[in-house]
């Protein structure tokens, strides 16, 4: 279905700085879509654009059909888009049980109330714990974020983000700043939680992208260089000029 996530010749400017000067592609329902680009692409501030941070100077961005052009985050993630930060986004003081409830509470629009507890809605309290299991941070759910491994931490991020029960789920950069066993983890971990939805990631280390990518769209100087199949991008010789070196094998 082409027209399941589209971003549409969208541009974008700072006070006279093009970032983005007409980047396009589609992203498939149930496709896994890895968007990469060297230092300095806009791969930042397209994802910004994508999850309602940022509104595009011109140009749209279209979901199910919809154009969501600059609406709000947290109205994008009641409609099943959800997205995580490159930079650790998770309350530190509280547990990874409750940092996960208060997803599941938002998904569920019911707020705090001191008379009554959580405890009362099995299904929400089920659900916790269904993620809490699937992220694999059963072992540690009472245990505060800011105790948790920075690997662990990720992956309670990643918790958060299914806690709304996203369709579309964007990863910004999910593996920074791992070790080689954490990524090799979070890379199964990522495979394992987003089979049957959709995935747009942003990701610097290759080995990732084409570990869990169906389609790349490489960014290149604000605009889409290529979207194709892994295979078909590591052997383009403008993307090889562009990004991955000449070292990229075909």
């Amino acid at each position: 279905m082409s027209d399941y996530f589209h971003i549409r010749d969208v541009h974008k400017d700072f006070s006279g700085l093009k970032v983005l000067t007409g980047a396009s592609f589609h992203v498939r329902e149930k496709e896994r879509h890895a968007v990469i680009g060297p230092n300095g692409a806009g791969k930042t501030t397209l994802f910004n654009i994508m999850s309602g941070k940022l509104k595009p100077s011109c140009g749209a961005v279209v979901f199910k059909g919809k154009d969501i052009s600059g609406t709000q985050p947290y109205v994008l993630n009641r409609r099943g888009l959800s997205r995580s930060f490159q930079i650790t986004n998770i309350f530190q003081e509280l547990s990874v049980f409750d940092n996960i409830l208060s997803g599941v509470r938002s998904r569920h629009e019911l707020r705090y109330h001191f008379f009554k507890r959580p405890e009362r809605h099995r299904d929400i309290m089920d659900k916790v714990e269904a993620i809490v299991e699937e992220v694999g941070l059963a072992d540690v759910k009472h245990q505060p974020a800011s105790s948790l491994s920075y690997g662990q931490q990720r992956a309670l991020e990643i918790g958060v983000t299914l806690s709304t029960e996203p369709e579309l789920i964007l990863l910004d950069e999910p593996t920074a700043g791992m070790t080689r066993d954490e990524t090799a983890r979070a890379v199964k971990l990522i495979a394992r939680v987003t089979a049957g939805r959709t995935l747009i990631i942003i990701e610097h280390d290759m080995d990732v992208v084409f570990s869990l990518a169906d389609t790349i769209s490489v960014l290149h100087y604000g605009t889409i260089l290529m979207s194709d199949t892994p295979e078909k991008v590591s052997c383009n010789q403008r993307v090889k000029d562009a990004y991955l070196g000449e070292e990229a094998a075909c």
